[in-house]
C-alpha cells in the first residue's frame, strides 16, 4: 500500500545527451565494462526493490506486472533479475534503495521527492467498482446522484475520501485501513470481498488493485476509471521507476529502455487490467 500511501501524502502536503549517437548495446557494454560514469548500479544484474506480497505489483513467485516488466527490462540490458525484497510500509525505500541493496524500484509516482523519478511509463486512476446490475451501472462520477445512500467502501485518508466528503457519501461509507503490512493484509482484497458478499454497495480503489482484484471474483466486477472528477483532489496520477538521486547516468538509460518498451509495457499493463489513461486522461484499451 506505499504507493496509494504517497498518492494521500501529496495531496495532504539510458544514456542520453551524454552518449548521443550511442547505440543500447554500446551502453550495456560499458556497463559491462565497470564504467564509473554508471555510479554503483549492478553490471550484471537489474537488482530490484520489491514488495514480495504485493499483487497485482510483485510478489516473491514473480507474478506480479512489475516483475514482468523487470524481466522485460533485464532482458533488453542483457542481465539477469535479482530481488531484495521488503514490505512496502515505513522505511521500504530506506532499508532497499536507499541502502544500496537494489538499485530501482519498479514503480513510484511521480513527484515524490524521497527517490529520483524517471520518466513516467504509465498513468491511472482510482476507479469505482460494483456489481453490474445493481442499479450503478451507467455511473462514471461519485456526484451521481445514484450512490446516495449508498454503502461504499474507501480507503482511509487516500484521495477519493475527499470527493465522498463532498459529495454527502461519508456517512455510509465504509473505510478500510491505509498503514497495513502486506505480508498479512490486503485492503484491497478485503474490500473487494465485501463488495461481493453484498456487505457494501461499491468501492473506490487505486486503479491498478481495482481492475486486478475485481477480475478475480466468481463474477467478474464492474470497474469504472474515474476520469471526470469536478475539483481535487486528482485522481489520476503518472507512475515512474525510482532510483537514487546521485544515480544521474542510470536515470537516464531507464528513460531510454521506457521510451523504447513503451508498447510492450502498455501490453503487460493491459493484461492486468490496470485502466491505462494517455495524457488527457482518456483510457487505453489497447496498444
Amino acid at each position: 500500500m506505499l504507493k496509494t500511501r504517497f498518492l494521500a501524502r501529496w495531496v495532504a502536503s539510458l544514456m542520453l545527451a551524454a552518449m548521443a549517437g550511442t547505440s543500447l548495446p554500446s551502453v550495456v557494454r560499458a556497463q559491462e565494462a565497470g564504467d564509473l560514469s554508471l555510479e554503483l548500479i549492478d553490471p550484471k544484474v537489474l537488482r530490484v526493490c520489491a514488495d514480495p506480497n504485493n499483487m497485482p505489483f510483485s510478489n516473491e513467485k514473480q507474478e506480479g506486472f512489475e516483475n514482468k516488466i523487470a524481466e522485460l527490462f533485464a532482458r533488453e540490458l542483457g542481465k539477469e533479475v535479482a530481488y531484495t525484497w521488503f514490505p512496502q510500509a515505513t522505511g521500504f525505500v530506506r532499508n532497499t534503495l536507499g541502502a544500496h541493496k537494489c538499485d530501482v524500484i519498479i514503480g513510484f509516482p511521480q513527484g515524490d521527492e524521497i527517490v529520483q523519478n524517471t520518466n513516467p511509463y504509465y498513468r491511472t486512476v482510482y476507479a469505482l467498482v460494483f456489481k453490474p446490475g445493481n442499479g450503478l451501472d451507467e455511473v462514471e462520477t461519485l456526484s451521481d446522484e445514484r450512490l446516495k445512500g449508498k454503502r461504499i467502501g474507501v480507503v482511509a485518508g487516500t484521495p477519493p475520501s475527499d470527493h465522498l466528503v463532498r459529495n454527502g457519501l461519508m456517512g455510509r461509507a465504509r473505510p478500510y485501513p491505509l498503514m497495513i503490512d502486506t505480508r498479512v493484509d490486503s485492503s484491497a482484497k478485503a474490500m473487494i470481498a465485501d463488495i461481493e458478499a453484498g456487505e457494501i454497495d461499491a468501492g473506490v480503489l487505486w486503479g491498478p488493485m481495482a481492475g486486478f482484484f475485481a477480475h478475480q471474483t466468481e463474477t467478474p466486477l464492474q470497474v469504472v476509471p474515474l476520469i471526470h472528477e469536478q475539483g481535487g483532489p486528482r485522481l489520476a496520477y503518472n507512475i515512474t521507476m525510482g532510483v537514487r538521486a546521485s544515480d544521474q547516468e542510470w536515470k537516464r538509460l531507464l528513460n531510454r529502455m521506457i521510451r523504447t518498451n513503451q508498447q510492450a509495457t502498455d501490453e503487460i499493463l493491459l493484461g492486468f487490467d490496470v485502466p491505462l489513461l494517455d495524457r488527457q486522461n482518456q483510457v487505453i484499451t489497447s496498444r
